[in-house]
């Protein structure tokens, strides 16, 4: 261990350090992060002194939280990690919350709960707060309250020249529209400020359907039809699994290929709605029901165990279902390449409302995920040939599900909006501090 500018308690590791390696661990296991300098910040005084260190040697800048959303693997320069911040203040009046950087969404989801609110999270509890947000926050509640960026009421961020700054709309403008966005792009973001909803209960879970019984292209064409006649306020996706056969797994999903819909609704006519996806074929389970928010992290039921996955996206204007038929031929089971999961997200409702921020692509009807197991470029041989077929309908890509292919800056902001990002990047940072994360120069 080693301390630097004399703040001795501070805790700085470097390569060969004991707990150097530990403190790199995250969720993503995947990708090798070997900074030379750690700073396991936990103030936002410790972050300003890493950012400082870095500036002064023109080192570049990485964050890590939880480790979901790695952007890739990287050599060298300096990584703040934000674990030990990981304060939440709830105030039920305003119907906001406070949280530091190493936030995950289960700690906010429990702060807020005895107040009858829920915060705007996605569907794993162990999800990094800020970071989710930042990159603008798709959420189990999308289609009724929007972007998780859209709530932000302020972020304290050190930004490249050492300074901790609070940002609003109001005082500065330009600033808070690049972070919440632009990600990391723009400063290490202390601690923000974010609207509640209040929303207690829920309509949710999912209808299964064995993919190997039931055409998955076809459970696909009905639920694209099936999103045509729902509310803006209900929120749900389509996904595709195929389940090794592992002993640690349930009976009902060990080996099996399972396709579902999942559904997140704050209405009361739930059951009415969703009845027509119980005649799509024989139901292999079915989860729907009236739950606390405070279950809501079992709709999808997301893995919490570390390994090690890449993934990207495509915002489609709209669903081509004939190709993405052959999407989910072509990374299926069997495939032959690595295990892939694909989820489809549909999207409109508050979503397409203009915002100040720069979350793009908001006139998206949908957003096609896949995340392959494994080895990197052998998912990258699976992944980007199914994304071809969707060519024709793609906006861009989702900053939120761009898992290790980080490094491929294309195609994440449409034109004017990466246009403004680089200009505002050349004024906050520019020697380019921040580019160990999902990367936006001053030079595009």
């Amino acid at each position: 261990m080693n301390t630097v500018d004399n703040t001795a308690d501070l805790l700085v590791l470097r390569p060969g350090d004991p707990g150097y390696d530990a403190e790199l661990a995250g969720f993503q296991t995947g990708f090798a992060r070997r900074p030379d300098v750690v700073f396991a910040a936990a103030s936002a005084e410790d972050v300003v002194t890493a950012v400082r260190y870095a500036a002064e040697r023109g080192l570049p800048v990485g964050v890590q939280a939880t480790g979901h959303g790695l952007p890739g693997a990287f050599t060298g320069g300096v990584l703040v990690t934000t674990r030990r911040m990981d304060r939440v203040s709830v105030d039920p009046g305003a119907r906001t919350v406070r949280v530091q950087a190493g936030v995950r969404w289960g700690q906010v989801v429990a702060a807020a709960e005895p107040y009858g609110l829920a915060p705007l999270n996605g569907s794993a509890p162990g999800v990094g707060a800020v970071s989710y947000t930042l990159s603008g926050g798709l959420g189990i509640l999308a289609r009724e309250f929007g972007y998780a960026a859209d709530h932000v009421r302020s972020l304290d961020v050190v930004t490249a020249d050492g300074v901790l700054r609070h940002v609003t709309r109001d005082s500065a403008p330009d600033l808070y529209w690049a972070l919440l966005g632009g990600g990391h792009n723009f400063g290490v973001v202390t601690e923000l400020e974010i609207d509640l909803v209040p929303v207690r209960t829920l309509y949710g879970g999912s209808v299964a359907f064995d993919g190997r019984e039931t055409d998955p292209a076809a459970l696909l064409r009905a639920y694209e039809e099936w999103t045509r006649t729902v509310p803006d306020g209900l929120t749900s996706s389509f996904a595709a699994v195929p389940y090794p056969d592992l002993p640690a797994l349930p009976p009902q999903l060990r080996g099996r290929y399972v396709v579902s819909v999942r559904v997140a609704y704050t209405g009361t006519d739930g059951p009415e709605i969703t009845a027509p996806l119980r005649e799509l074929g024989p139901v292999l389970a079915d989860s729907l029901r009236e739950m606390p928010y405070a279950e809501s992290h079992t709709i999808h039921s997301d893995p919490d165990f570390p390994h090690a996955y890449y993934g990207d996206s495509a915002v489609l204007s709209e669903l081509d279902v004939v190709r993405a038929g052959e999407l989910l031929a072509r990374v299926g089971p069997d495939s032959g390449g690595p295990m892939c999961v694909v989820q489809v997200n549909h999207l409109g409702g508050a979503l397409a409302r203009p915002a100040p921020n720069s979350v793009p692509y908001r006139e998206g009807r949908f957003l096609v995920r896949l995340l392959a197991a494994g080895d990197r470029e052998e998912a990258r041989a699976l992944l980007d040939p199914a994304f071809a077929l969707l060519a024709d309908v793609t906006l861009g890509r989702a900053l939120n599900f761009a898992f290790g292919a980080g490094d491929r800056a294309e195609g994440l902001y449409d034109g004017e909006t990466l246009k403004r990002l680089a200009g505002l990047k050349s004024s906050y940072d520019p020697a380019n501090l921040f580019r160990h994360n999902y990367g936006v120069s001053a030079a595009c």
